[in-house]
């Protein structure tokens, strides 16, 4: 399965502003976007940011895609099949793609505090340690639906990293279309993601706009 394997401090430094893609380290003095480093990756990357350049509208629509991409963890191809889907759905296609993404399982398990980040939560998905519907699903792409069951698997229950997971797990904190329940160290899918759960700086209609050029 393809995926990004380089540096990720490098894309928030790309977009200009944090993707918060490494949990905690991004709330960090260690965050390399803090230390004076805000500036655009590469060999002009430094002077960049002191010269002035017209932004055309493709520039700004593009970025807001790689943001968005970046954020989630998803390849091109692939999220042009969630944009696909999107058209395809009632209601507006740039909060249907954002509720898409929302949906994936890798996201959900992030979402419930299983992990730190989602690049985490897609490797905890990624070797089984999650079931969904009382099935093993190692897809961190799968959507899930209302009334759906997530759980952490029974024989991953018994590791170190899941029994000091639970102790930091806080119900209070998950998004009201989930519903978790710490001890268990399961949740239920109440309901389908909607646009304001989306708690990150995205313009979906730019995303709109370039695939629409």
């Amino acid at each position: 399965m393809a995926r990004y394997t380089g540096p990720v401090c490098k894309l928030c430094r790309r977009e200009g502003e944090k993707l918060f893609l490494k949990g905690e380290r991004c709330f960090s003095s260690k965050c390399p976007f803090e230390k004076d480093r805000g500036y655009p990756p590469g060999e002009h990357g430094r002077m960049a940011r002191f010269r002035r350049r017209r932004v055309s509208d493709y520039y700004r629509q593009l970025r807001e895609k790689q943001k968005v991409r970046r954020i989630y963890g998803v390849l091109e191809r692939q999220f042009r099949r969630y944009f696909r889907e999107a058209e395809r759905r009632p209601g507006m296609t740039g909060e249907n793609l954002l509720i898409l993404l929302e949906s994936r399982l890798d996201n959900v398990v992030f979402r419930l505090g299983f992990a730190d980040s989602r690049a985490q939560a897609r490797q905890l998905v990624q070797h089984g340690h999650f079931v969904v519907n009382g099935r093993r699903t190692n897809i961190p792409s799968y959507i899930v639906r209302p009334q759906d069951t997530i759980a952490v698997r029974e024989g991953s229950r018994k590791r170190k990293y899941f029994k000091e997971r639970a102790k930091l797990l806080d119900e209070s904190k998950v998004p009201d279309w989930l519903s978790l329940n710490a001890d268990a160290l399961s949740a239920r899918v109440l309901k389908a993601p909607a646009r304001e759960n989306v708690d990150m700086n995205i313009d979906e209609l730019l995303i709109v706009e370039y695939y629409s050029r």
